[in-house]
């Protein structure tokens, strides 16, 4: 089997992420001319892109084919507005995968009247660059196949992992989901505090950006933990070893938590919030 199978691929929303799909798609080889983009509000930036790559942009219904597959890439408050129409278009063999947050599998499901086949993906932002990650899960329609085509179109964001439950989704978007967010928070944090500490604002920020992408691919590029990168930079009784004791608050004297609590505290928060929008 091709890796992407060999019907029409429907991409329902194209917005930043379904955006970084179909450029991945393309790059990835996927025939163009397999490819339907459906949004109303689509940029003129992509209709142009569609244009030159020559990938439709008409009803998919004019074909009289029902998909193979469904990229459902739209934002969750409009969904239920749209499944509908895509419960029309879909064929007994067609297998719709979401990347939409916060909607679980039987909340889509409601609004097919076939036994539908649905894989449900958490892709992040760093799949613009093709350096995300994407957590799936499909329910128990779905083929083997089918699954495996899917996790082909997330490959082209990026890496994948396959979840034994659709309940870890919410910690999947609490960790990876969001985490982008407080990757650039830290490197916000850390200019300011380069700052404070006497730096020129402008000179403060491109050190802390350069300093947390750098040491992002560091780890994207070395075998060892995140553990072990740090103690190889930590000299006992050095600057970093002091300003760590802030951070990992050892010793207990600070009345301040630690970074590491207020991760946890942040991750659970966010994972109370992507249950709290699947309800």
């Amino acid at each position: 089997m091709n890796q992407f199978g060999k019907g029409a691929i429907l991409l329902a929303g194209a917005g930043r992420m379904g955006s970084a799909l179909l450029k991945g798609w393309i790059a990835h080889g996927l025939e163009p001319e397999r490819i339907f983009v459906q949004d109303p509000l689509i940029s003129e930036e992509m209709r142009d892109y569609c244009r030159e790559y020559g990938i439709s942009t008409a009803d998919i219904q004019s074909t009289g084919t029902p998909p193979e597959v469904i990229v459902l890439a739209v934002k969750p408050q409009v969904m239920d507005a749209v499944l509908p129409s895509l419960a029309r278009i879909s064929g007994p063999g067609t297998v719709l995968l979401s990347i939409a947050a916060g909607r679980t599998i039987s909340s889509i499901a409601a609004h097919f009247v076939q036994d539908m086949a649905i894989i449900r993906a958490m892709p992040n932002t760093p799949s613009a660059i093709g350096r995300g990650i994407s957590a799936l899960y499909a329910n128990q329609t779905a083929t083997p196949d089918q699954s495996r085509q899917c996790e082909a179109l997330m490959t082209a964001a990026g890496e994948t992992v396959w979840l034994e439950s659709e309940t870890l989704m919410d910690a999947v978007t609490a960790v990876s989901g969001s985490g982008p967010a407080y990757v650039f928070l830290l490197a916000e944090c850390l200019a300011a505090a380069g700052e404070a500490a006497g730096l020129p604002k402008d000179l403060a920020a491109k050190l802390a950006c350069a300093t947390v992408s750098g040491a992002g691919e560091l780890l994207h590029q070395s075998d060892l933990s995140p553990a072990d990168l740090r103690r190889n930079v930590t000299s006992p009784g050095g600057t970093t070893a002091a300003a760590l004791g802030i951070l990992m608050a050892e010793g207990g004297a600070s009345a301040m938590p630690s970074l590491n609590d207020l991760m946890t505290e942040a991750v659970m928060a966010a994972a109370r919030r992507s249950h709290e929008l699947a309800s």
